[in-house]
C-alpha cells in the first residue's frame, strides 16, 4: 500500500513538473521573441512564428488597413514591422510581465516612442496574447492604448 501511495505521489509530481516545463517553454519562447525584436533581429523573431501565424493588430494603429488581421510572415513584416519606423521614432516595447498557461502566453507592457505625424512622445499601455503550438507562435492578439499613441 505504501509503495502504491508513493508511486501515485511521484506520478502526480512528475505530471505537474512536466506541465510546468511546458508552460515555461512557451513563456521562454515568447520572451526570446521580445529579445530578438528589441535587438532588431526580425529573422530571429520570424523563426519563432508558425509560417501561417495569424496576427491581430489594433485597428487604431495608424498603419492598419482593414480589420488588422494578417496571416503569415510576409504579411506581418510588410504590414506591421516595416511600418513601425515609418510612423514612429524610437519605438520600443517595455515588458512589465509575461506569464502563461497551457498554450497561451500573456505579456503586459507599454509601448514608447514618438509619433512622427504629431511629434508627440507616447508611453501607451499594451497587452499581447499569444498562442503557442508545437514550439511555434500560431496566433497573436494585441490590445493597446492607440489613443495615446496617435495623439
Amino acid at each position: 500500500m505504501t509503495n502504491q501511495i508513493t508511486e501515485s505521489i511521484f506520478s502526480q509530481s512528475l505530471f505537474y513538473l512536466l506541465l510546468n516545463l511546458t508552460i515555461m517553454t512557451n513563456v521562454e519562447l515568447i520572451k526570446q521573441g521580445y529579445s530578438f525584436f528589441a535587438a532588431g533581429n526580425v529573422e530571429g523573431v520570424l523563426a519563432l512564428f508558425d509560417p501561417a501565424i495569424e496576427w491581430h493588430e489594433c485597428k487604431g494603429m495608424p498603419f492598419v488597413k482593414g480589420d488588422g488581421t494578417y496571416v503569415g510572415h510576409e504579411a506581418i513584416v510588410t504590414n506591421v514591422f516595416m511600418n513601425l519606423p515609418v510612423y514612429f521614432d524610437g519605438f520600443n516595447i517595455a515588458v512589465n510581465e509575461i506569464f502563461g498557461a497551457d498554450d497561451k502566453v500573456v505579456m503586459a507592457e507599454y509601448y514608447q516612442g514618438t509619433n512622427k505625424a504629431t511629434g508627440n512622445s507616447f508611453k501607451a499601455n499594451a497587452t499581447h496574447i499569444w498562442t503557442v503550438k508545437n514550439g511555434k507562435a500560431t496566433h497573436f492578439f494585441q490590445a493597446a492604448d492607440t489613443v495615446e499613441i496617435i495623439s
